[in-house]
């Protein structure tokens, strides 16, 4: 796998690298821009697809990512074969202890994980805490069950099995998911737990958001867990999820950001899973990128570290941030915004700052 993640971003480099020199060429600027290359989360990937392209364009700096599940971002921020690395996890004491060194964690924006599901006709379902423990537990096992047919009246579920999907690989979707589990059912927590990676006790596994997305879309009777902009995008259905006030909640860019009404620690590091929040969809969370906190390493530059701390401050202001909605995720809030700022300017190139 290790040997794959290096070939693979390799590649991406090469190809930067390829165009950036056209783009000097056309230009007939002999001075070189510095390439970006980074790797990670699918959870995110529609939302960096466009800022990425946007800052290329008024920028010229080549922003490459390759979206290859929150495990292998940080696999490849480990093996420093990437400018940065792209979780939806946060990374515990320990992970960041198994790390070459220090690391700091920058929320780019919020997202939902939806309970997304293949009912052809049946457009809206609403799922409990009981629900989705008994569903995902695999003890829940038809579509016309009377546990689901009585919290959802006047719907004619029909007599179908229930295909549970999740995620193969190493993902902060799954993470989220887990967590938010975790939460609300002690079975769960107890048989199953939360991470990137689980055992899981019923189910087929699908690779990256896209592959869960595409394998429900074509099974009918399918129910898992994505990025609510791949059902978005394509037109999967979706149940409304009860939080902890008791509400059936659906993602909006307005329930998401409810989620991030508490406090944020100064580090950022914080699930919003299950938001106290009545108005909040309770399985929402921020999306890191996350860098090493000295930036001189492996022969690394000052024009790459500089290039890399210039982008990601850019990605945090307004008008990145104003690109979040376009594609169903939710601009960060202004704490988060003040402390992702306070993070990048503590960080270092031989020990000097390189934001002034």
């Amino acid at each position: 796998m290790k040997q794959f993640l290096i070939i693979l971003v390799a590649a991406f480099m090469i190809t930067s690298c390829a165009n950036n020199n056209q783009s000097s060429e056309k230009s007939g600027s002999s001075s070189k821009k510095v390439s970006l290359t980074a790797a990670g989360a699918t959870f995110p990937m529609p939302y960096y697809n466009l800022v990425f392209k946007k800052y290329t364009k008024s920028q010229g700096t080549l922003v490459t990512y390759g979206g290859i599940g929150s495990g292998g971002g940080i696999r490849s921020l480990k093996d420093r074969v990437v400018d940065f690395g792209a979780s939806d996890a946060f990374l515990s004491d320990k992970k960041i202890a198994d790390l070459p060194a220090p690391i700091v964690h920058i929320p780019t924006c919020l997202g939902a994980v939806v309970i997304a599901y293949n009912l052809p006709g049946i457009e809206s379902i609403q799922l409990s805490n009981e629900l989705l423990e008994a569903i995902f537990m695999g003890k829940v096992t038809k579509w016309n069950d009377a546990k689901i047919k009585a919290e959802n009246p006047g719907i004619k579920f029909p007599d179908l099995d229930i295909t549970f999907v999740h995620r193969s690989d190493g993902s902060g979707t799954t993470y989220i998911f887990s967590d938010y589990m975790s939460k609300i059912s002690a079975k769960w927590e107890a048989e199953v737990g939360k991470g990137k990676s689980l055992k899981w006790p019923i189910g087929i596994g699908a690779k990256g958001n896209p592959g869960v997305a595409g394998t429900i879309k074509q099974t009918v009777g399918a129910i898992g867990y994505i990025g609510s902009e791949y059902a978005f995008a394509q037109k999967i259905n979706y149940a409304k999820v009860k939080n902890s006030s008791g509400n059936f909640i659906e993602p909006s860019i307005e329930s998401i950001s409810a989620s991030a009404k508490g406090e944020i620690p100064a580090d950022t590091r914080v699930m919003l899973t299950n938001s106290s929040d009545p108005n909040a969809y309770p399985i929402s969370g921020f999306t890191w990128i996350i860098l090493y906190k000295e930036q001189k390493y492996d022969g690394r530059s000052l024009a790459q570290a500089k290039g890399t701390l210039e982008f990601l401050n850019w990605l945090i202001d307004k008008e990145a941030q104003a690109v979040a909605p376009q594609v169903n995720y939710a601009p960060l809030p202004a704490k988060a915004v003040e402390l992702s700022k306070q993070i990048l300017a503590s960080v270092t190139y031989d020990g000097k700052p390189i934001l002034k």
